[in-house]
Order: C-alpha cells, then structure tokens, then sequence
C-alpha cells in the first residue's frame, strides 16, 4: 500500500509476503501470457498463490511460459485438484509426479471431489506428496446433492492436517454454491462454526469467490482470514474489502480502532 502517501490512519494491519495467514489463492482458468504478466505488474503484492483451475493447464497455450512468469514473480503456482484426482482416477500417479518435476512447482493439491476415494488413501497421497511438495488438501464434494455432515469434515480435515497437508481447503468451486455454501451462495454458517472450533483458523483456506461471501468472512473472522478461489480482476477488490476502503466492509474495524 501507499500509505505513506494517503496517510490513513488506523487501516487494519495485513500479513506480509510470504504469509501464513491472510491467503489470497486466485483462480487462474486459462489466462494469456500478456493477460498472467498484466496481473503480476497489478496485483502481484496482494496475490499468495495461484492455482491452475481444474484441468485448464492441459489446454492452456504457453503453460510452460506462464508458471515460469509466475514463478520468477515470487507466486507459487499449482495445478488444481481436478487434474490430480484425473491422474489417479487413471492409475497415473507416477506420470502426475513427473508433470510437477516438469514444471518444477513445489506445491500440489490433493482432493477428491468429483472422485470416490477411501479417506486413508486420500491421506497416502497427501503423505507421499509432502515429501516433495507443500501440500494443499481440499475436503468436500463438487456434487451439490452431497451433503458431508460437520464431523466428518472436521475429521477429514485434521487426519489430512496430520498427514502432512500444509492448509486445508474448504470446496465451494469457482461458482461458490457447494461445499460451505448452499445452492444460493449462502454460507453454511454452522458448518463453518463447527469447523473452527476444532481447526486452527490459519490452517483453512475459504474457497470463497463471491463478494458477499468474503464479505462474511472477513466480517467474523477479520481482515486476515485465508480465502481461495478469487479471480483475477477481484484481487485488489478483495484488498480493499479486507481493509475496510470498500463500502461493504467499512465499519468493520472503525470501532476498534477508533
């Protein structure tokens, strides 16, 4: 920020780069080469991580430039779990390890949303994985008529913690209607209630691509609070939200450091 320029008092304190908490993973879903290096010369200070969205990366031109652009700008980059869980569906692990040796990313994505997988193999995967990568998990369904009570993801989420996962990350997609959302974009407030009160709040990243849905979380759970799933051109909205200089979220830390 240009705050020696402005001069605002008060703004709520954000993590730095590299952060633990305060995560912004933005959604990359086939972006050009011109559009990834535009991005980073705007947004590169408020981008955490970038996730390859499901299997864009396979039918992405230049995708060998383009993790190397992002690469080279200090944002780790990872394929979405999608294309993982395409692998293993296959029985192509192995080839799955030697696409990230190809590419050199040191972070991968593990899930099993839109396949049936045994949540101890689930847990295998995450182990072998950390031994070469830092490890994101992600726990819930793509299938919106999948409803996985609190205790499960809880359970799921701290078996996957313990295997080696460096942060969890709750489903919504990139439309934000399931997972901890209802159909409506509504946040399953009680879920997430649940969750937090068994799992370290700087270990979840909240897929949330939809500004109300940031909008709740950064309201209860403050300006660093680890979000996923945003688009490119909401990254710097986003900011703004966290900081209280958008209208949605600008009473939420005046009282407190008034």
């Amino acid at each position: 920020m240009h705050n020696d320029i402005f001069k605002l008092q008060s703004l709520p304190e954000r993590t730095e780069k590299p952060r633990q908490n305060g995560l912004t993973m933005v959604m990359d879903k086939g972006l050009t080469l011109k559009e990834a290096s535009d991005f980073i010369e705007n947004h590169a200070d408020h981008t955490d991580i970038i996730k390859l969205g499901f299997g864009t990366a396979v039918v992405t031109r230049h995708i060998e430039e383009k993790v190397k652009l992002y690469q080279d700008a200090g944002i780790p980059v990872y394929f979405g779990g999608t294309l993982f869980e395409a692998y293993v569906v296959r029985n192509q692990f192995e080839d799955y390890l030697r696409v990230l040796d190809h590419f050199r990313v040191d972070h991968a994505e593990v899930s099993d949303g839109s396949i049936e997988m045994p949540h101890d193999v689930k847990c295998d995967y995450i182990r072998r994985l950390a031994t070469r990568a830092t490890v994101l998990s992600e726990v819930g369904s793509k299938d919106a008529e999948k409803i996985i009570p609190p205790y499960e993801w809880i359970e799921q989420m701290e078996t996957e913690l313990q295997a080696g996962a460096w942060k969890v990350i709750a489903e919504a997609r990139e439309s934000g209607t399931v997972g901890i959302f209802r159909g409506s974009g509504e946040v399953r407030s009680g879920l997430v209630a649940e969750i937090i009160r068994k799992i370290p709040l700087e270990k979840v990243i909240w897929e949330a691509p939809l500004k109300a849905q940031q909008v709740w979380f950064i309201k209860l759970y403050g300006t660093n609070v680890n979000l996923g799933n945003i688009a490119p051109n909401e990254v710097i909205p986003l900011e703004t939200l966290r900081i209280g200089l958008r209208g949605d979220s600008f009473h939420f830390f005046l009282d407190s450091q008034a």
